[in-house]
């Protein structure tokens, strides 16, 4: 008897069907058994209903000539062929009792989730199907998707039988989700909190201590998570799986065998799964499973060596060699209380090896390289399989001379050449993640030497209808290696890369500019920094160019001295808080007269400092008032350096010395400093008492430090970042300009003349 009228009439419950192989399941049925009506478990997501999600999933392209056949809609389908159930394996709803068949292919399908995740899903959320399905009075063939890798880290030939271990599914579940609030609780605990607030403090201090709490707490949370992934697996390896996935899915079966005992049970094992040989059509896949990233990134230049043995095989299934064995076994139910298992594998009678799979994806991409636009097509590297041990060494040998290396970039004077060797190390940084993640997640699999057996498998195959075996073939052996992953496989899942090149090689590289022509607004601000962003100046160099026309030829002297006797302290200070830093500076104004520094711009500095401003700054603070909007200049320069720029601006805030009686600065200021998070506050206050709109507004800065005020609007815009202001931007997406001074400009150069007309030393 043929599988279509096996299964004709059977209302089937399956579960992941949002999921790779579960979209693929719904296909097959729903193309190849017309008869069979689906109850589909489908969870709500966002403000996508079950019923939303479902649609969206039938509207898909390989549904296209099932659709035709219910007049094209997605809709009539579902109503025709489909009941959609809302829930999932957290809260299973109560199921109909007239269910033949349950197919439960969900799961959490990630190697390393935090265990706590593992357990709810591939464990708990088993248990709560199986509970529902004996509560509705339905007795269907329950058919229970698993892995073969639930052997775990054995060796040698794997039956297709129970896992032998004797791990208690019920202790181990509640001490995964118990570790949740101990590792939570330890999260919060002085050692680890004072640790994490250091590290944050380190890269945000500048930017005020609100920022760092921030980021203190994101250290925290993602210190959790690595903690959660860390026990799952060290769990799953000391009873000797190769990871958490694995330990929870052959618990999951435990949980099966057991609570699923007045059922009839199967039990169905793929190994690697990858995309389709030929159904839905060659190549077919959904996302990135376990191959593609190695793939990928071998034809990237991106993978050095692979810590396998070249003998040690790699046991791929395409897809719908999955899915038909599926079906063949859920049309084969055993006797209640005797679960039947099957392998569905190609490593027992057609082997894949590591060498061979090497061999196949390098010809690959010998013939079909990525394109590299200017620099070429890839080099391809060449892997001699020398071991996960050496793989291991040679790999931390390159974290540590890269943290070196980003320790020099991070400390390096700011410039276009320091940001183009951070943008090489963040992109060398992220490969070296990359390797790492994957060395440690796949090593195990690489090195194990496993031998999966799939003889039951080959009798259900034999026991089909000759066109069933057609149809619904799931024979291994009869793959054609090279033509699968050259043919099919890799042209498949480097499809979308390049494509991708494609746009990024039309748009170039560069990064998000600002609109050429500003939104008009009179509810706009336009908040500029000054020294470095306007002009190419700090503050040690505008303290020089005030307090040396008041001094004579040996006081300039003395002064310079004592300023590069206390630049390395003023460099540490500024790193640990600008506030303290400016601070610092300006206590050397002390008995300056205040009038005096005002004249000194006035009559000399106001050229100096109009010289120094970017022909670019001011064509955009221009082009700001041009649009109505409010231009606001926030600096923590004195206020006497601000006079030339007075009429750029239609508000300046500036640090104000303080004086005595008779006009002397005292060293102090008469406020603290407008630095780091201060701004944002001080922009959020003035937008909201004068009406302004600070999502529409813009704000330009060249520091760390100015973080907080370039969050605080809707159009942050980084102009010749430090590498630390550089990397936010980036992970904002925000624009970053170079705002030149002229060339003729010299950093070196003083104001031309003291107050009695003489030359500049």
């Amino acid at each position: 008897m043929k599988l279509r009228e096996r299964l004709q009439g059977k209302r089937m419950l399956l579960t992941g069907v949002t999921g790779f192989v579960g979209e693929a399941l719904l296909h097959r049925i729903l193309r190849d058994l017309p008869d069979t009506h689906v109850v589909a478990l489908v969870r709500p997501k966002g403000s996508l209903t079950g019923r939303a999600r479902a649609e969206q999933l039938l509207s898909k392209p390989i549904f296209e000539e099932i659709r035709a056949k219910h007049g094209g809609e997605a809709a009539a389908l579902l109503d025709t062929r489909v009941t959609v159930l809302e829930g999932d394996l957290t809260d299973v709803p109560e199921l109909p009792g007239d269910l033949d068949i349950v197919i439960h292919c969900a799961g959490d399908v990630s190697f390393d989730p935090p265990i706590h995740e593992a357990f709810e899903t591939n464990v708990l959320g088993t248990e709560r199907l199986l509970r529902r399905i004996l509560a509705s009075g339905a007795e269907p063939h329950y058919v229970h998707v698993s892995t073969a890798y639930t052997a775990g880290r054995r060796r040698g030939a794997i039956p297709e039988a129970p896992v032998e271990h004797n791990v208690d599914w019920r202790t181990e579940a509640r001490w995964g989700q118990a570790l949740r609030d101990r590792i939570e609780e330890t999260s919060r605990s002085p050692g680890v909190l004072s640790r994490l607030r250091r590290e944050a403090e380190r890269e945000h201090g500048r930017a005020g201590p609100i920022t760092s709490a921030h980021d203190t707490e994101r250290r925290r949370r993602e210190w959790v998570d690595k903690k959660l992934v860390e026990a799952g697996r060290e769990r799953a390896r000391s009873l000797g799986w190769t990871d958490v996935y694995t330990f929870t899915k052959a618990l999951g079966e435990r949980v099966v065998e057991e609570v699923g005992a007045p059922l009839p049970v199967t039990i169905v094992r793929p190994s690697i799964i990858e995309s389709a040989l030929e159904t839905p059509y060659p190549g077919w896949i959904e996302g990135f499973k376990m191959a593609e990233p190695l793939i990928l990134a071998y034809g990237r230049g991106e993978l050095p060596e692979f810590p396998a043995s070249p003998d040690g095989v790699v046991d791929i299934v395409p897809v719908d060699h999955v899915v038909g064995a599926t079906l063949a076994a859920a049309a084969t139910p055993p006797p209640p209380g005797k679960p039947a298992y099957f392998h569905i594998c190609s490593g027992s009678r057609n082997p894949l090896t590591f060498s061979r799979l090497y061999e196949l994806v390098r010809s690959y991409f010998d013939a079909h390289p990525f394109d590299m636009n200017e620099r070429g097509a890839v080099r391809l590297p060449t892997w001699r399989f020398p071991g996960g041990e050496a793989v291991d060494r040679l790999l931390g040998m390159s974290e540590r001379a890269h943290k070196i290396a980003d320790w020099a970039v991070r400390h390096a004077p700011r410039g276009e050449r320091v940001r183009k060797l951070a943008r090489e190390l963040d992109q060398q940084q992220r490969r070296l993640d990359f390797l790492r993640r994957y060395l440690d997640l796949y090593r195990p699999y690489a090195e194990a030497e496993l031998h999966f057996t799939d003889d039951r498998t080959m009798e259900l195959l034999a026991s089909l209808d000759e066109e069933d075996r057609r149809v619904f073939a799931f024979d291994t052996s009869v793959i054609d290696w090279k033509h699968y992953l050259i043919d099919v496989h890799c042209p498949s899942v480097t499809k979308s890369m390049r494509q991708y090149d494609v746009i990024r090689r039309r748009r170039g590289r560069r990064a998000p500019t600002v609109a050429k022509e500003l939104p008009q607004g009179s509810d706009i601000l336009a908040a500029f920094d000054m020294d470095g962003t306007l002009l190419s100046s700090n503050v040690i160099e505008t303290y020089l160019w005030l307090r040396l026309p008041e001094l004579d030829r040996v006081g300039r002297l003395r002064e310079i001295g004592v300023l590069l006797r206390k630049l390395p302290g003023f460099i540490a200070a500024e790193r640990r808080d600008r506030g303290g830093f400016l601070r610092a500076v300006y206590r050397r104004y002390q008995g300056a007269d205040l009038a005096e520094l005002e004249r000194i711009v006035d009559e000399i500095l106001t050229p100096h400092i109009l010289e120094r401003v970017s022909g670019a700054a001011l064509r955009r603070v221009r082009a700001h008032r041009a649009a109505g909007h409010r231009t606001v200049l926030i600096t923590g320069a004195i206020r006497p350096l601000t006079r030339p720029l007075a009429p750029l601006f239609d508000e300046i805030v500036a640090a104000d010395l303080a004086t005595d009686d008779w006009g002397r600065c005292t060293g102090f200021l008469t406020s603290p400093p407008l630095v780091g998070e201060a701004r944002a506050a001080w922009l959020r206050r003035y937008a909201s008492t004068h009406g302004f709109d600070l999502t529409r507004s813009y704000a330009y800065a060249d520091s760390h430090s100015d973080l907080p005020m370039l969050r605080a609007v809707g159009r942050p815009v980084a102009v010749s970042p430090d590498v630390h202001l550089w990397r936010e931007a980036r992970k904002g997406r925000w624009p970053v300009e170079d705002w030149k001074t002229s060339g003729t400009v010299s950093r070196l150069t003083l104001p031309d003349r003291d107050l009695t007309g003489e030359p500049a030393s």
